[in-house]
C-alpha cells in the first residue's frame, strides 16, 4: 500500500486527480451540509468553495505541484483569482440551475430541491476540475 501512496504522489497527474476528487469531495461534502444547514443554495456554494480552494491551495502547492516556501503568497493570489473564475461560474450555474431554472435538472427528480441541488453540484464540480486543473498548470504552478 504504501508503494502505491508513493506512485501516486510521486507522479504528479495522478496527485492532481487524487487530490483533485479529494478537493470536490471536500467541495460537495461542505455545500450539502451547509445547505442542509441553512437551506440557502448560494450561501452554501460560497462557503463550499472557499473552504475547497484553502484545501486545494494547500495540496496543490506542497504535494502536487511540489513548490518552494517562497513566492507561495504570489501563488496563493494567482490561484485565488482563477479559483474565482470558477467559483463565480459555480454560483451562475447554482443561480440558474437550482434556483432560477430548478424544473429543467427537476424533471428528472420530481422536483425534489435537494436532489436539483445535488445533482446541479456534481455536474459543475467535474467541469470546474478540468478548468483549475488548465489553470493550475499553465499559469500557476510552473517549474
Amino acid at each position: 500500500m504504501k508503494k502505491i501512496i508513493t506512485y501516486i504522489f510521486n507522479n504528479e497527474l495522478l496527485a492532481y486527480l487524487f487530490f483533485g476528487i479529494a478537493t470536490t469531495l471536500v467541495t460537495i461534502l461542505s455545500r450539502l451540509v451547509i445547505y442542509q444547514l441553512a437551506h440557502r443554495e448560494l450561501l452554501a456554494t460560497a462557503l463550499a468553495n472557499i473552504i475547497g480552494i484553502l484545501f486545494a491551495f494547500i495540496t496543490n502547492d506542497r504535494i502536487v505541484f511540489k513548490q518552494a516556501r517562497q513566492n507561495w503568497p504570489r501563488r496563493l493570489v494567482k490561484f485565488s483569482l482563477a479559483r474565482l473564475s470558477t467559483f463565480l461560474l459555480d454560483l451562475l450555474f447554482t443561480f440558474l440551475f437550482v434556483t432560477r431554472f430548478p424544473h429543467i435538472i427537476g424533471q428528472f427528480v420530481n422536483g425534489n430541491l435537494d436532489k436539483v441541488n445535488a445533482i446541479e453540484t456534481v455536474l459543475a464540480q467535474l467541469l470546474i476540475i478540468i478548468l483549475n486543473y488548465i489553470f493550475s498548470k499553465v499559469f500557476i504552478f510552473k517549474k
